[in-house]
């Protein structure tokens, strides 16, 4: 229903209902001439085809215009006179009707739901159909002048400018319409006789044709009647549900993950499990532009042990991670993991303020698209894959400035991004707090080159205590129930065993660490079904009092966005986990610094708008970087379920 039509619903109920239905019986002559003409014409063309000839905009009331009526078993067009017309835009030009009984009258209590009533106002105008208006009759391919309604197609180009053609250029006169379409396409015709009419050109408009207007009038009443009642039905149900909603600020949007996934390898003894993590998120706005996310979540996807590995430790290396594999705890006990707000301050910038729970991926662009999805359960299946973790360097509680710049031109929109983010901003010792505790400082600068290229370069300067890791989100390492969430535990923990002890090297990578970090993001959107992406972040670690340390990461991907059907993506990905690759220590002899490979393939089926299942590989080459350790295969069936 077009913007028109709703107005018309609104200022002229009395009018519009008049135009919301049309039979045979609107035009019909004298019953004994009419099925003269029937018989002469019957193989011309369908009995129930009608043509009016009539205008564009609607006329003022009480005004007398006439409108040409072409009825296909009629041999010569008839026009009638019609008075007491009243504006009511809507639009359509062409109509098939067939005679139907009088409509019956509506029930007071009849109740059409908000989705019934939206289809039915899109009847027939789809977005492959939009129409453009047709200035002559010979820009419609499929009219030609033999065909039987091709005059009164002429004179509503010519003499009345309402014809409306589709983008292919073909009018579709055969094509089926409903009765409400021909009450749009009558309200067209009105919309051009009062545009006639208050351009002092009343005497183009015959008194014949508002004859028949006034019929058609009439046999909209019944349907007029029944949309009324619709409407005021949804209009009851609305107000019932402003009157009892849970907030006038408040959304509630929630995810459910439930997977089932298992480990393969000759080095690995786990087995299958039933996991699950549920997050609800209350987005609240106070003024449209901002949001405060206030998120409660709960679940028991401990991540996989590894324990046959060979290394100092069980739980050798935190490669493989799941996205549902980070959370606050592992035992269904809820928690509020994240408390944040993010505002916009001038121009084009934003602020963004966490309590509990930020990583830098809240404010800072990742350039990462398909793959990312901040850790839910529609992207990548991996902590890996879903973004550089350069961007997994501390978390907590801080705040992030982001200012937009190029708002026209090649770089749109593009930005600068700072932010500061405290592990243990809460606690008031002397080795916590906003800045005596782990921190982490961004700075990055995005470039967005049109629409399909993003870039982003990305620099983190971090402090790490003695326990933490360094790609932790903020988590802490105590009791293995948080902590790091990507990479080797060479690359993440100051220490791997606690003991001072690193492949029999004594002392090695003890103390606190400060890390500074510097990354590159990019994305490629060859296609509207085709993205590429990758990223790659050294990071130099500096272990005070002791020497220093380097640590690699890189990987790239290929997303398939709408493969099969709509919300469909397959995703491919590969690369380099973190792994220490150099250390510059004292008494340090050697150490295991082979590089393990992690390529992982999923493929989310979408069932429903809110249901969708994931079933992915991921394979883990040299894990624990230690070609002693044999491949390892994690496989997943992973069901999302988002409302």
């Amino acid at each position: 229903m077009s913007k028109i039509l709703w107005k018309s619903l609104l200022l002229s109920p009395a009018i519009l209902g008049a135009t919301l239905v049309v039979s045979s019986t609107a035009v019909a002559v004298e019953q004994s001439q009419q099925a003269e003409l029937n018989q002469q014409d019957a193989a011309q063309a369908p009995v129930t085809d009608y043509v009016v000839a009539i205008a564009d905009n609607a006329i003022e009331q009480n005004t007398t215009v006439s409108v040409q009526v072409v009825n296909p078993a009629a041999t010569q067009p008839q026009t009638v006179a019609v008075t007491q017309v009243s504006p009511a835009p809507i639009t359509v030009a062409q109509a098939t009707t067939a005679p139907v009984a009088p409509a019956a009258a509506p029930e007071a209590t009849s109740v059409e739901s908000l989705e019934q009533l939206n289809r039915y106002s899109n009847e027939g105008t789809g977005n492959s159909n939009s129409v453009a208006q047709v200035t002559s009759v010979s820009q419609l391919s499929d009219v030609q002048p033999t065909d039987w309604a091709f005059q009164a197609l002429q004179s509503l180009v010519e003499r009345y400018g309402v014809i409306a053609g589709y983008p292919d250029g073909t009018y579709r006169g055969n094509r089926a319409m409903t009765r409400y379409e021909f009450a749009a396409g009558l309200n067209a015709a009105l919309d051009r006789v009062n545009e006639l009419i208050a351009a002092g050109t009343a005497d183009m408009v015959r008194r014949e044709d508002l004859a028949t207007l006034q019929r058609l009038q009439e046999e909209f009443a019944a349907e007029l009647a029944t949309l009324r009642g619709r409407v005021d039905a949804l209009e009851a149900q609305t107000a019932e549900l402003e009157a009892n909603q849970f907030s006038t600020t408040t959304k509630l949007v929630g995810e459910v993950v439930a997977a089932v996934t298992d480990t393969f390898g000759d080095d690995v003894d786990d087995n299958t499990v039933l996991q699950n993590r549920v997050r609800l998120d209350f987005q609240t706005s106070f003024g449209g532009s901002d949001v405060l996310h206030t998120r409660l979540s709960t679940g028991n996807a401990q991540p996989f042990s590894f324990s046959a590995f060979n290394g100092p430790v069980p739980n050798a290396t935190f490669e493989g991670q799941q996205t549902f594999n980070v959370s606050p705890n592992f035992e269904n006990d809820i928690s509020l993991d994240w408390l944040a707000y993010d505002f916009p301050l001038f121009g084009q910038a934003r602020g963004y303020l966490a309590a509990t729970g930020g990583i830098h991926s809240d404010y800072a662009a990742t350039a990462n698209p398909y793959f990312e999805d901040y850790d839910g359960g529609r992207g990548a299946l991996s902590t890996f894959a879903q973004q550089n973790p350069i961007y997994r360097i501390g978390g907590g509680a801080g705040g992030g400035l982001t200012l937009g710049f190029g708002g026209s031109g090649v770089f749109r929109p593009s930005s600068l991004t700072v932010g500061y983010l405290a592990d243990n901003a809460s606690d008031p010792g002397l080795s916590a707090g906003i800045g005596n505790g782990d921190y982490a400082a961004l700075a990055q600068l995005n470039f967005n080159l049109g629409d399909r290229v993003a870039l982003a370069a990305t620099y983190v300067h971090g402090y790490h205590t003695t326990g933490n890791g360094i790609y932790d989100i903020g988590g802490s390492f105590a009791g293995q129930s948080a902590g790091p969430v990507v990479g080797t535990t060479q690359a993440n923990l100051v220490d791997i065993s606690g003991d001072g002890f690193v492949d029999g090297v004594p002392g090695l990578l003890t103390g606190p660490t400060v890390t500074n970090s510097y990354g590159v993001s990019a994305a490629l959107r060859l296609t509207d079904r085709i993205s590429l992406s990758g990223f790659g972040t050294y990071t130099n670690a500096t272990l005070l009092g002791r020497g220093g340390a380097d640590i690699w990461t890189f990987g790239g991907g290929v997303a398939f966005p709408d493969l099969g059907k709509e919300g469909n993506l397959l995703g491919i990905f590969a690369g380099v986990e973190p792994t220490l690759r150099g250390v510059e220590a004292p008494g340090v002899v050697g150490f295991t610094r082979d590089y393990g490979l992690h390529v992982e393939g999923f493929y989310r089926y979408q069932l429903t708008d809110n249901v969708s299942i994931t079933p992915g590989v991921i394979w883990l080459s040299s894990p624990g970087q230690n070609d002693a350790n044999s491949d390892v295969i994690i496989g997943t069936l992973r069901t999302t379920f988002n409302f």
